[in-house]
């Protein structure tokens, strides 16, 4: 690649970077002062020394979507955000144990069917 070329493909890239930092400073902003700095998944509090780690996750998963009302967004953790969105791959793979598709759930509960299947099995002694 000529020299002109990757200067040019490095600033295309920090400029949509500064513009996607601009624009989740402002969502990320108004969400920590609607809700209080707790995970909303596991229940981690969070102080100032380790808010970096709360992120703002977008429920329907689009980051334009940004209703004032902050309808769209959950607080979670870097963990609980960085399972959430394997959670929605998986989905979209096809890899739940309802059979996949366009919202399915992506957890499995191998719990599910037990008070079923202890009853029978007390039937049978």
């Amino acid at each position: 690649m000529a020299k002109a070329e990757e200067d040019r493909l490095h600033q295309v890239v920090s400029e949509s970077r500064r513009a996607r930092e601009l624009r989740d400073q402002g969502y990320r902003e108004r969400a920590l002062k609607m809700y209080p700095p707790i995970c909303g998944r596991c229940g981690r509090e969070f102080t100032h020394k380790n808010m970096h780690e709360l992120t703002v996750h977008h429920r329907d998963h689009n980051h334009d979507n940004n209703p004032s009302d902050g309808s769209n967004w959950e607080l979670l953790c870097l963990y609980c955000h960085d399972n959430e969105h394997q959670r929605q791959v998986e989905v979209q793979r096809g890899n739940t144990a309802t059979g996949g598709g366009k919202g399915a759930s992506a957890t499995f509960n191998p719990f599910a069917d037990l008070k079923s299947m202890l009853e029978g099995k007390e039937k049978k002694d």
